[in-house]
């Protein structure tokens, strides 16, 4: 038993998700690059996990890596961390931390002051206009 708020039968997840967002949260798929719904949207706004509503970055966070994928310098909901040596790299995993969904990779190259950049698939996320705190 995992130590998530969210927990869900694997039958329940796939009924609440979309095939895509399925494969992103539950599976660790990736989106291609450059193909987000989420990637250049500047709107002011609030960004939830998909799978479990909870509230993870905010537009003032959200800056253009370059990388194909929207990137966060930081996050205001719960994260975890975790060590992801797949590929034949290792890395560090993100997951949200109310319901353990695969949210992307963290990475310590970020442009601003905190040098994170939190590199997350758009299918993760879905997007709340003006309701940044």
């Amino acid at each position: 038993m995992s130590d998530y708020e969210v927990q869900l039968s694997d039958e329940e997840w796939r009924e609440r998700l979309d095939a895509e967002q399925y494969a992103a949260l539950r599976q660790a798929a990736t989106e291609a690059p450059f193909s987000g719904s989420l990637l250049h949207l500047d709107e002011a706004g609030a960004y939830r996990c998909a799978g479990c509503d909870t509230v993870l970055f905010e537009t003032g966070a959200k800056f253009d890596s370059g990388s194909g994928w929207p990137s966060f310098d930081s996050a205001v909901g719960p994260i975890v961390e975790k060590t992801d040596p797949s590929h034949g790299m290792v890395r560090t995993e993100i997951l949200c931390g109310t319901c353990g969904g695969h949210l992307g990779h963290l990475f310590n190259d970020g442009p601003t002051d905190t040098g994170l950049r939190y590199c997350v698939n758009s299918a993760s996320l879905d997007f709340d206009p003006g309701e940044e705190s």
